[in-house]
């Protein structure tokens, strides 16, 4: 496993275990198997409604608590600064454990237009030594840039969809600027067009390796914290068999030229939902 450090200071795996749209008592299994196999990363969510299921998980395992980094996030309907802490107090009671590593705000949701005293509230969490590190998922420069006026942490992350067909090349050279940590979710496009991709096919072959694993490859070696997600065992294992070689500087070149500004999600402002 590779680590990367956090602008606070805190060491995080590069590559971590996603477990959106996994059930909770599905989660208990995939967590399970993705810390035997050596994740030591867990991205959970409250909207997810798995978060007990990854604490349990987290205690079946066996592997101790610290050695573990363990991401959630305030969603939606909880924004405002008495929300968000009730939030995370729910969060960690279900959970089972008294701190998080990384707490994240899931959307900016910029017509309801709380994200400010939501992320003060994760101030609070953060000087109150309950959340290691904070930061955001889905804000577009435009809303990081009010956070970074108006706040006094700047965010570790910022986790948004990217993938060779939305690379984010805008935003990620902001976040780079600004000292914020560009973690990838939905990398492999969730099973859509870019794992048929000619070029990439070419490029797996050559190297021995499926598409998936160069395409989270790309993502290790573009500097990016990336969470794959997967309930099937084998293809756990595969998510994380990505440490044994490297894409060369053409290779790169070919995988950054494939940008199409395709997304499988909700673009940021689109997002409605409480």
């Amino acid at each position: 496993m590779k680590y990367i450090t956090l602008n606070n200071g805190l060491e995080m795996p590069q590559l971590g275990f996603g477990v959106w749209k996994v059930e909770n008592q599905e989660a208990i299994p995939a967590v399970e198997h993705a810390l035997k196999s050596g994740y030591r990363s867990i991205d959970t969510a409250k909207v997810y409604g798995n978060e007990a299921g990854v604490g349990q998980a987290i205690v079946n395992s066996g592997v101790p608590r610290e050695e573990i980094f363990l991401t959630t996030k305030v969603w939606n309907a909880d924004h405002g600064y008495e929300e968000t802490l009730k939030a995370f107090d729910a969060s960690l009671e279900r959970l089972g454990t008294d701190y998080v590593d990384l707490y994240l705000i899931h959307w900016p949701t910029p017509e309801y237009d709380q994200y400010i005293d939501t992320y003060k509230a994760l101030e609070k969490i953060y000087k109150d030594g309950k959340a290691k590190a904070i930061g955001v998922c889905n804000f577009e420069i435009e809303h990081l840039e009010r956070l970074l006026d108006e706040c006094e942490v700047v965010p570790a992350v910022n986790q948004v969809e990217c993938h060779p067909y939305l690379q984010q090349k805008e935003l990620r050279a902001f976040c780079k600027e600004k000292g914020i940590y560009v973690e990838a979710y939905s990398p492999l496009m969730n099973g859509k067009d870019v794992l048929k991709d000619e070029a990439l096919t070419q490029i797996a072959e050559k190297k021995g390796k499926t598409i998936a694993q160069v395409i989270l490859r790309w993502h290790l070696q573009s500097d990016l914290i990336v969470i794959p997600k997967s309930v099937t065992p084998s293809r756990i294992e595969a998510n994380l068999d990505v440490f044994d070689f490297e894409l060369s500087e053409d290779e790169i070149k070919t995988i950054d030229a494939l940008d199409r500004n395709i997304r499988s999600g909700t673009h940021p402002n689109k997002m409605h939902k409480r």
